[in-house]
């Protein structure tokens, strides 16, 4: 009746598609969970009982469950339900909760935006997108839904000066220069600030994420091997860190507006 296959594992967060086929009636068995998860309902409406407390869900809302607690699932309607689940591990979860990885006990107010955010989420994690680019935007989603519910606790933590965000963004320039494959969770650790706030104090500055930084970067890295005379895309692919040949061509098309072939006759 309930199916969970996970899309994306990775960094200290998973994200996974759960689909629920119980048809109408009470859950028969009270579920103990096991780890730190942020849930957002695609399809369907249920109702949760966890502590005690009963709260109806629909895709309006996302809930959160924390190591420990007894729930139980009932279901007013036949057709079942769709989620996104979101689980961290409790130092990541904690580097965006003001150090804390207790998540809340009420629901979680869903706007459309936010909902969109995580419906595009999946589709991209489906796709075998970019793990790192999936990481930061699954932390991104994780931390606006959590500002509904306390912004001050989101906030805490951000650097405050501009000199302070400057010397974030040129840390993890000087950092990927060296290691584009520097996942954002050492990132983050090597500069003593959460996950969080380092992406997003970098996008400010930049007005692109680290995930794409760390692309162009790789981008480069393919445009010199070129330069220096490599024929072979598909090692090259591999050696600069893409996932294959046909994703070198299309993130070298985004950046440069010409296909790996063309740029290598002109630059070879």
């Amino acid at each position: 009746m309930l199916s969970v296959r996970t899309i994306l594992r990775g960094e200290g967060v998973e994200l996974a598609d759960v689909v629920c086929r119980h048809p109408r009636g009470q859950g028969q068995v009270t579920e103990h969970t096991d780890g730190h998860v942020i849930v957002f309902v695609r399809r369907g409406c249920f109702v949760r009982r966890a502590n005690g407390v009963e709260t109806l869900l629909d895709a309006t809302v996302a809930y959160c469950m924390n190591t420990g607690d007894e729930q139980r699932y009932d279901h007013p309607h036949d057709h079942g339900d769709v989620c996104t689940s979101l689980s961290f591990d409790a130092d990541v979860l904690a580097s965006i909760w003001a150090g804390d990885p207790i998540l809340p006990a009420g629901p979680l107010a869903v706007s459309p935006q936010i909902d969109l955010e995580h419906r595009l989420l999946v589709v991209a994690a489906r796709d075998s997108a970019d793990s790192h680019e999936l990481v930061e935007r699954a932390i991104a989603l994780t931390a606006r839904a959590l500002e509904g519910s306390d912004p001050r606790r989101v906030a805490s933590g951000r650097p405050s000066t501009a000199r302070a965000r400057q010397a974030l963004v040129d840390g993890v320039r000087e950092a990927l220069a060296m290691r584009p494959e520097t996942s954002l969770r050492d990132l983050s650790g090597a500069l003593a600030v959460s996950p969080h706030h380092l992406s997003r104090t970098f996008r400010e500055a930049t007005g692109h994420t680290i995930a794409r930084h760390r692309m162009r970067l790789r981008v480069r890295n393919a445009l010199n091997r070129m330069a220096d005379g490599e024929r072979d895309l598909a090692r090259l692919a591999a050696d600069v860190g893409f996932t294959d040949h046909s994703h070198l061509c299309r993130v070298v098309r985004s950046e440069t507006g010409h296909t790996p072939s063309a740029l290598r006759r002109v630059l070879a």
